[in-house]
């Protein structure tokens, strides 16, 4: 029950792009197209969920290694900077891999494929998962449920980024005022739709 609380709290109570609004950049940027949000999508999920699972036991290492116990030293206050180059080794490989496999969807992509790095949606599984399920030591539950939040995460981020693209391709074929045209009435779909997610609090 407490994996389907963290999978389901994930994707639909507290989505990080609908409740916490985490990853906007690449929400907003790639959203335009249905084919661009879905392979953004699967991307974020990919580095989250990897990045997930590497974080974590980076962050014990960083917390209670023997030889910083044995002097007394609190190697705490790296854990941004080691977060953030773990997760840059990861969108270098999945973009690496997309310009390979797909170089017309590398170009679609553009500059927004390598701002995973920088995109706080990541970075903010990852201190979120230290922060949540690190009790003091390395236990492979914690692990487990670390793994499953940056996945589930993931999942959300690209359920918002399916919803807005199909929105806004819907949006074409219709005669929106030119004053809210693209970005204006990206935003204002975006806080509907973040309004409708709330009706799913409360019931995790």
């Amino acid at each position: 029950m407490e994996y389907f609380a963290i999978v389901f709290s994930l994707i639909f109570v507290n989505n990080f792009v609908l409740a916490k609004f985490l990853g906007l950049c690449p929400f907003v940027g790639v959203s335009g197209k249905l084919k661009a949000a879905v392979s953004m999508g699967v991307a974020v999920t990919f580095v989250m969920t990897m990045a997930s699972a590497v974080t974590y036991p980076v962050f014990c290492l960083l917390k209670c290694p023997p030889v910083a116990l044995e002097h007394g030293w609190n190697l705490e206050f790296l854990r941004t900077i080691v977060f953030i180059l773990v997760i840059a080794s990861f969108v270098q490989f999945v973009e690496m891999v997309i310009q390979k496999t797909s170089p017309g969807l590398y170009n679609a992509l553009g500059i927004y494929l390598p701002l995973i790095t920088t995109n706080c949606a990541v970075l903010g599984v990852a201190i979120m998962n230290t922060n949540i399920f690190f009790k003091g030591s390395f236990e492979t539950a914690a692990f487990f449920k670390a793994v499953l939040q940056g996945f589930s995460a993931g999942v959300g981020f690209t359920l918002a980024m399916l919803l807005m693209a199909g929105l806004r391709e819907r949006l074409e074929l219709y005669d929106v005022p030119e004053s809210v045209r693209d970005i204006p009435i990206t935003f204002i779909s975006a806080g509907l739709m973040a309004l409708a997610f709330l009706g799913f609090g409360g019931m995790v």
